[in-house]
């Protein structure tokens, strides 16, 4: 088949619905690269790729009009369907655009649910945890700081469970820096045991899980957001645990 018999199924082929032979003379005819053929694809294929991104109706043109009515037995003098055929292809690709939309919302907005009940997962976790040590029959507690406008708070200490660091007056750190809290045995080196920040009202809650049997002291001093393996700077408090065991 020549260029001109195939020049009325270009449109078929672009949107995927054109016949044989018609549809393997036009694959045979762009293999070929015919110039002819490959530029009445690719405006079909402009055509088509407008209806897609766009609600608006738009008429097809007689070639595709007469094509697919035909294709369904409709034939258009007789009922002139052709207006209503062209808004259901217009409407059905509009639904296409929309809905897949949706569905990419609808996933985005799956995804920031399930990072919120993740993220209220690990808090309720750690809020078991606080009250695990606070409540504990081994708990003991220490109080730290007096007065404004030094950090004060307290300390709840279980041997076997961790330390709980409650603290208020704790001003938000500057930027690139946090706080450290550090567990410091009796005539051993600092433990590093977590960092931290506070909030914007000058309050902070530190959990530290695991055995802390050799503790006699709790400290937290400022540090590099990065943290560190042994203290760079004065504690800014230093509470005494071991000796409230006995």
């Amino acid at each position: 088949m020549n260029c001109n018999e195939l020049r009325d199924h270009y449109e078929l082929y672009a949107i995927g619905v054109a016949d044989e032979p018609e549809r393997s003379e036009i694959r045979s005819h762009l293999n070929r690269e015919c110039e002819v053929c490959m530029n009445g694809i690719r405006q079909a294929r402009e055509v088509a790729a407008l209806l897609g991104g766009s609600a608006s109706p738009a008429a097809p043109s007689p070639r595709l009009r007469r094509r697919i009515l035909a294709s369904v037995g409709v034939e258009e003098r007789r009922f002139g369907w052709a207006p209503f055929l062209a808004a259901a292809l217009a409407l059905s690709l509009f639904a296409v655009v929309y809905f897949a939309g949706r569905e990419r919302d609808l996933g985005n907005e799956i995804s920031r649910v399930r990072d919120i009940n993740r993220q209220q997962t690990i808090e309720l976790t750690r809020v078991n945890e606080a009250f695990a040590i606070v409540n504990g029959p081994d708990t003991v507690v220490t109080t730290f700081g007096e007065g404004e406008p030094k950090p004060k708070g307290k300390i709840f200490f279980n041997p076997t469970q961790g330390v709980l660091l409650i603290a208020s007056n704790l001003r938000p750190a500057p930027a690139g820096k946090a706080y450290e809290m550090w567990l410091i045995p009796k005539g051993g080196k600092p433990k590093p045991a977590g960092m931290f920040q506070s909030s914007t009202e000058g309050s902070a809650m530190h959990l530290q899980r695991g055995t802390v049997t050799d503790t006699d002291l709790v400290a937290v001093t400022l540090e590099s957001e990065a943290g560190s393996d042994a203290p760079t700077s004065t504690p800014l408090f230093a509470a005494p645990v071991r000796a409230l065991l006995h």
